[in-house]
């Protein structure tokens, strides 16, 4: 069975029980071992590094007061503003580089 889709947690959630629960549904996960842990696991340090970018993403949109507090009752116009949101950012980024 060919794994295509990667799970990327926090330490936190490093048990037994969960890594079976990814591996059955397909997918690959990557969290780094407790401290406590006797059997030492494949860990890839390099794909944790995109986590941090992902939580840091989710940190900046939520700078949006709109986003962070929820005012929108539809799924639909939430999203929109979550992307909205996106573009205000990735704007920012782009404008400073050039």
């Amino acid at each position: 069975m060919a794994t295509n889709c990667l799970f990327l947690a926090d330490r936190a959630y490093d048990s037994d029980a969960i890594r079976t629960f990814v591996r059955l549904r397909g997918a690959w996960a990557n969290i780094p071992p407790k401290r406590n842990r006797k059997n030492p696991i494949c860990f890839s340090p390099y794909l944790y590094r995109d986590r941090n970018q992902v939580e840091r993403f989710f940190n900046r949109i939520k700078h949006c007061r709109r986003i962070a507090t929820r005012y929108e009752k539809l799924a639909a116009n939430y999203l929109a503003f979550v992307k909205l949101a996106s573009i205000r950012l990735w704007l920012r980024v782009n404008e400073s580089t050039s």
